[in-house]
């Protein structure tokens, strides 16, 4: 009832921060490659932290 009070994880702030990055990479592929190859570096970066977390 009150979730709405709850605060994020850590690991659901890098969860939402990869998938804001992913669209962004999806977005500018074809657009621009080289800020897209920058955005899917970043993500990949956020995803070793995710897993990082998971273990």
């Amino acid at each position: 009832m009150f979730g709405f009070f709850k605060k994020k994880t850590e690991l659901e702030k890098l969860q939402d921060k990869y998938k804001s990055l992913m669209k962004e990479w999806h977005d500018l592929s074809s657009v621009n490659r080289s800020e897209s190859d920058k955005k899917y570096a970043e993500a990949e970066e956020v995803s070793k932290q995710i897993h990082k977390l998971k273990q």
